[in-house]
């Protein structure tokens, strides 16, 4: 492990694998640790996060999962860590407006989509994968329930890979919301915005590409133009993979009216929503979830490894002071 303090209290953690692959310029993906601890059951979370890194490495890169702990940011797991935070009980997910506090207070934490983007650029990682972001929750015209996850693609020099977002959310104003702040948005190899588990949305998403060093180019393209913020770029799940439409739509059709009647709202519901339909497709959802986790990582492995070849070697955090 190595470990970096830098002048504004910051402490970073590598393991020496990511170190020595960020410190020589080599590819690269940050992986959010919330899928861990909150994202799917043990040991289903353990196997997961396992097979994501090996998909990772598989494809040319190397993964960098994002921890938070005793004050400082982590990258990169091991046995040890992976199986503490599958099997710990309260460590919370700590989004992008959470982070400075749960460091500040020295707490364990998950990180979400939006407080791992914060802390791939903070290490000088140019992609992140996930499965689904967040987006645009459905009601939001009456209570703003707007997913930072959206807010922190305006603001972070990171391309995030995904599998669109999930299909609870309201997907026409989440598209419409990365419109309006101008967030580039390409589907990689298809014509349409995936809705996470869900081959598609029946959206179209504003651009295609269908090779990696396509994307690559443009991710440049779009840090050379001065824009904040990074691009996003969706891969839909694998047919075989894919939860049919129409079973996850009357899935989520009863799993709403459930929530409703319980009361269940705010940060809850989205949880509550994912175990019902799980529950509903007979653990299909699950098993949908963990194929797109993969599928998702290697696409950004191979972006990572496209990018590393088109892209200038810049100074990093590799070159402040270790200890």
């Amino acid at each position: 492990m190595k470990h970096f303090d830098t002048d504004h209290g910051l402490t970073f953690k590598f393991q020496t694998e990511v170190a020595d692959a960020l410190a020589e310029g080599q590819p690269v993906v940050a992986l959010e640790s919330n899928v861990i601890t909150h994202g799917l059951r043990y040991p289903h979370n353990i196997a997961a996060a396992q097979d994501i890194e090996a998909a990772v490495r598989e494809n040319g890169a190397v993964p960098a999962t994002i921890f938070i702990e005793d004050g400082a940011i982590v990258y990169g797991s091991d046995p040890q860590r992976l199986e503490r935070y599958a099997t710990s009980d309260g460590i919370p997910k700590v989004s992008s407006r959470d982070l400075p506090f749960v460091l500040a207070k020295r707490s364990p934490g998950a990180t979400t989509v939006a407080s791992s983007l914060i802390c791939a650029q903070w290490a000088g990682i140019p992609i992140f994968s996930s499965a689904g972001i967040g987006g645009v929750h459905r009601g939001a015209q009456d209570n703003m329930d707007v997913s930072a996850d959206l807010i922190q693609f305006t603001r972070s020099r990171v391309t995030t890979v995904c599998a669109g977002a999930k299909m609870i959310l309201d997907l026409p104003l989440t598209l419409e919301f990365l419109e309006t702040h101008c967030v580039p948005l390409v589907a990689y190899k298809s014509d349409d915005f995936p809705a996470f588990f869900c081959e598609t949305s029946g959206l179209k998403c504003p651009q295609r590409m269908d090779d990696p060093q396509s994307i690559a180019r443009a991710i440049n393209l779009h840090a050379a133009s001065g824009a904040p913020g990074g691009v996003v770029v969706t891969v839909p799940p694998r047919p075989e993979d894919a939860i049919p439409t129409q079973v996850a739509e009357d899935a989520l059709a009863t799993a709403l009216k459930r929530a409703e009647s319980a009361n269940i709202t705010g940060a809850g519901l989205t949880k509550f929503l994912m175990r019902q339909l799980e529950e509903a497709t007979g653990g299909q959802t699950a098993r949908a979830n963990a194929a797109v986790l993969i599928s998702t990582a290697s696409a950004a492995a191979e972006i990572a490894v496209a990018l590393a070849a088109d892209t200038p070697k810049s100074p990093s955090i590799f070159h402040t002071t270790t200890r």
